[in-house]
């Protein structure tokens, strides 16, 4: 009776496959020049957390929480944390696993903050954007591993690609928030006091919306740790490696071994990064 409805199938999957050997086609230079950018800040990035001594970054870690939280018991948990990922023996995967995170925080920051804050003062054009931005996050996360692996093939920067694509709605909507949620006095203050646009932004807007671009920032974080494990079935080195060897041998040692080290690495990075207005 439905026969009609599935014969006049639209063809979705066959003009995406089109659409996707185009540009692997035609813009194959932009791809490989793409690759060797991420190629060389996530070798940087992993250069600089293994070359120095274990405990060196450890205490690096604990200095920054010091200066971003200014609590003892924070800096004490996220000294405990480094040493029991040190104790476990994954401290090479867990490195690997913060060069994907912080590449991944510093393209989505990037481009998430000047997107939300564009967006912001267009209101309208938000509406049209907010449905993509909800494409992005719902769409299945193997789904972006596709047309990565056929553009940048297997490594580091397909799985940093996907997991780009997956956490940038995150930045873009907080900051987005952040900086439409700032209180019209304060912005008619600052206009009646002469203030131009640009200053207006950065004395009023961003520093009221700091504490949701925080957010963003740590939302980031945990997105992007939250994909280490897809990010290892496209030969992304990390913590997601041996989860995805524990599930393919049924070891339920090394299974809870690197799970328990995921969730510490994520409760560190949390309690560094919670910023609350005062």
């Amino acid at each position: 009776m439905l026969n009609w409805l599935t014969e006049a199938k639209i063809p979705v999957g066959v003009v995406s496959e089109q659409a996707f050997n185009w540009l692997e086609g035609h813009m194959a230079w932009f791809f490989d020049g793409l690759s060797s950018g991420m190629d060389a800040m996530i070798s940087a990035i992993e250069w600089l957390l293994q070359t120095p001594p274990p405990l060196v970054i450890v205490a690096a870690f604990v200095a920054l929480t010091w200066a971003l939280q200014r609590k003892w018991t924070t800096c004490l948990l996220v000294f405990l944390g480094f040493l029991f990922i040190l104790n476990q023996g994954y401290w090479k995967a867990t490195t690997e696993s913060l060069t994907l995170v912080l590449s991944a925080c510093i393209i989505c920051m990037g481009l998430g903050v000047p997107v939300g804050i564009f967006l912001a003062h267009r209101p309208r054009l938000y509406q049209w954007v907010s449905p993509v931005l909800d494409l992005m996050q719902t769409l299945p996360t193997f789904v972006y591993l596709i047309p990565a692996i056929i553009f940048f093939g297997l490594g580091m920067v397909p799985g940093l690609i996907a997991t780009v694509i997956f956490v940038l709605p995150a930045p873009i909507r907080l900051t987005q928030l952040g900086i439409a949620s700032t209180p019209l006095a304060l912005r008619e203050a600052a206009t009646a006091f002469g203030a131009t646009n640009r200053q207006r932004l950065w004395k009023v807007e961003l520093p009221y919306a700091f504490p949701q671009i925080m957010t963003g920032l740590n939302q980031t974080i945990m997105l992007s740790l939250s994909m280490v494990v897809i990010a290892a079935y496209v030969g992304a080195d990390g913590l997601g490696v041996p989860v995805v060897r524990a599930l393919g041998s049924v070891n339920t040692k090394l299974g809870f071994e690197s799970g328990f080290v995921i969730v510490v690495v994520a409760i560190v990075l949390d309690r560094m990064l919670r910023v609350t207005r005062k």
